[in-house]
């Protein structure tokens, strides 16, 4: 019997790295198995270390929206390691990104870029209480926006309870001000702010949520997050780390029409390397040092070699046509595995926003974070396994949202239908 190298390296690694892994999911706990291990990547493909091919719907979890090994941003790496791979000064590429970043996103007039979408959602935190006075925050319930300590909790027993810690080493101090609340809640956004108007710093929230499947922010709701902010003075924050630039050019807020006034951003615009920005207005962006009072820092911020590759994506994604074809490809496929599922009588439907969709074994898509979780997990781990055993990789979680990339050809999608065809039949 031959071993696999998968399952060598996942026991080798568990040696010198917790449970394995860089990052949790990746371990395959929620799914169960061996990870996979991969030695490379091109188009819409991953190879394991055992050289089996996979249709990747993972894209880096987000940022291969090109595809992988692109050439003109592998090109575009090439020459700027040639240069230097770090100056911990300023460069020209920098602003450049700045100056892109301002253009195509509608509620940014200043930006400062970071290292990691973590790093950009716990800036912008910090600038909303520092640009307020106020302590107070409010997230909602699945979404997910770094591992930052305000930010790590989960929903209390009440429709108005202030969040407990989801992680040991988090002191109850640190999240008694965040306020967590049912995602998609017109009513329960009202009442806090109705409880704790002048209290509340901020909101952030991903208008696509994408950490606890692709849950779409409805109209609805977005407005009035909107609405209430402005009513009470508070910053509204979009976390488009992972759906800016992936549902559309310009994010989200462009596609809705919803104007925050802070904005995170990471994966696309660093084209898989990292890169990840916050900004808003002008007078909003004045408060961060140097200029103003709220401290933020960051040795490899702007680095020469990661900017290259994320401007180079920025570029290609402003191709005619682009989002056409990225939203008819992830279309394409919700549709396909919705009905081979249907055919095959197992309960089970699909979404999808721009580049991104998602997998529900329930008969509707989920609104929110309990809708999310009362769907079949145990179906869905079932089907994960058989489809990686067709060569199919998806999110080896329930929880999480898939992507396409401008790689996903027809072709690509229809070998993944019919792979989920001969799965689902087994259900």
């Amino acid at each position: 019997m031959t071993i696999s190298k998968n399952d060598t390296l996942f026991e080798r690694a568990q040696k010198t790295t917790p449970g394995g892994v860089n990052s949790p999911v990746r371990a395959f706990r929620s799914v169960g198995g061996t990870p996979r291990f991969i030695t490379r990547a091109e188009g819409p493909y991953f190879w394991d270390a055992d050289g089996k091919r996979y249709i990747d719907y993972i894209g880096s979890w987000g940022p291969a929206i090109v595809g992988h090994a692109h050439p003109q941003v592998v090109k575009a790496v090439q020459d700027a390691a040639t240069r230097g791979l770090s100056f911990g000064a300023p460069t020209e590429a920098e602003i450049e990104m700045a100056e892109e970043i301002c253009r195509l996103v509608p509620s940014i007039e200043q930006v400062r870029l970071v290292s990691s979408g973590t790093e950009a959602t716990m800036s912008a935190l910090r600038l909303a209480r520092g640009a307020t006075g106020r302590d107070k925050i409010v997230k909602f319930e699945g979404c997910y926006h770094g591992h930052a300590d305000s930010l790590l909790v989960k929903a209390g027993s009440g429709l108005l309870t202030f969040g407990n810690p989801t992680s040991a080493g988090v002191p109850e101090d640190f999240v008694k001000h965040t306020l967590v609340l049912d995602y998609n809640n017109v009513e329960a956004i009202r009442t806090a702010f109705e409880e704790y108007g002048d209290e509340i710093a901020c909101v952030i929230v991903e208008p696509v949520a994408g950490n606890m499947n692709l849950i779409k922010g409805t109209p609805e709701f977005l407005g009035a997050l909107r609405e209430l902010c402005t009513r009470h003075g508070a910053i509204l924050i979009f976390d488009e780390v992972m759906c800016g630039f992936r549902v559309g050019l310009g994010g989200a807020q462009a596609r809705y029409g919803i104007k925050p006034d802070l904005t995170a951003l990471g994966k696309v615009i660093g084209g898989g390397l990292p890169v990840a920005a916050f900004g808003g207005s002008r007078e909003l962006m004045s408060k961060m040092s140097p200029v103003g009072a709220v401290y933020q820092a960051g040795t490899l911020s702007g680095n020469p070699v990661a900017v290259a590759a994320g401007m180079t994506t920025l570029k290609l994604i402003q191709q005619p046509g682009f989002y056409d074809g990225l939203a008819r490809s992830a279309r394409r496929l919700a549709d396909g595995l919705t009905a081979a599922a249907k055919e095959a009588g197992v309960t089970f439907c699909a979404d999808a926003e721009g580049g991104m969709f998602g997998l529900y074994f329930s008969a509707t898509p989920p609104n929110n974070y309990a809708e999310m979780m009362a769907g079949d997990r145990d179906k869905f781990n079932l089907f994960f396994h058989k489809m990686l055993d067709e060569g199919v990789y998806f999110a080896p979680a329930a929880f999480e949202a898939g992507f396409v990339s401008a790689q996903h050809d027809d072709a690509v999608i229809d070998a993944t239908i019919a792979a989920a065809k001969k799965v689902f039949a087994t259900l």
